[in-house]
């Protein structure tokens, strides 16, 4: 049985989205069982602090994706871009999830009282988790059957929080790192280009 092109994008992009994530459980696999140095491992000396970033980098870079589908088929005219954003979207969500699970599980031992210390002196921390709440309903509801439960209209209400949710994580990244690095200003400034985009394309 012959395999339609647009099945094998959609699986193509599930392998390529899933693919740092698998070097990265690929790197953790080799430090446990070879017990040796996890810088050896690809890990860096701060493993957990290594994982952290590399999951929230990319939630941060799949977002930007799921973004630029919307303008890239307007100026293109590639409306075969269309089924490439909910996967994509979703694979944000799933990221930016293990990003929040490694932190609160391993970095602050799943205990709230040490989250809450940690929260009260690094606010960017709040704006993380913010993005997460935020990302949750889209992912719940980016069924063709949450569509018709909505309705088209509250549905692409609903769905505009991604908005909200790219300015927090923009905000999120730039409170994170210390000092002045041109990296998280590189996301900021693509995420409002972006959005600027999507917002002139519906007017």
């Amino acid at each position: 049985m012959s395999v339609r092109p647009a099945t094998l994008c959609q699986i193509g992009i599930h392998v390529l989205a899933a693919l740092p994530l698998a070097i990265l459980l690929a790197r953790w696999a080799t430090l446990l069982l070879g017990g040796g140095d996890p810088r050896s491992a690809g890990l860096s000396a701060e493993p957990v602090d290594y994982t952290i970033n590399t999951l929230g980098i990319w939630a941060l870079r799949l977002l930007c994706l799921t973004l630029a589908i919307s303008p890239l088929r307007r100026w293109t005219g590639w409306h075969w871009l269309a089924p490439w954003r909910r996967p994509l979207g979703l694979w944000c969500f799933a990221y930016a999830s293990l990003h929040l699970s490694v932190y609160f599980v391993l970095d602050q031992l799943a205990a709230f009282d040490l989250l809450w210390r940690e929260v009260s002196k690094r606010p960017f921390i709040l704006f993380g988790m913010a993005t997460w709440l935020l990302l949750l309903p889209l992912a719940v509801t980016s069924t063709l059957g949450w569509i018709r439960r909505l309705g088209a209209r509250r549905w692409l209400w609903l769905h505009r929080a991604v908005y909200l949710a790219a300015a927090l994580a923009a905000t999120h990244f730039v409170m994170r790192v210390k000092g002045f690095q041109i990296e998280p200003w590189i996301y900021a400034a693509l995420l409002v280009t972006l959005l600027a985009a999507r917002v002139r394309g519906k007017r």
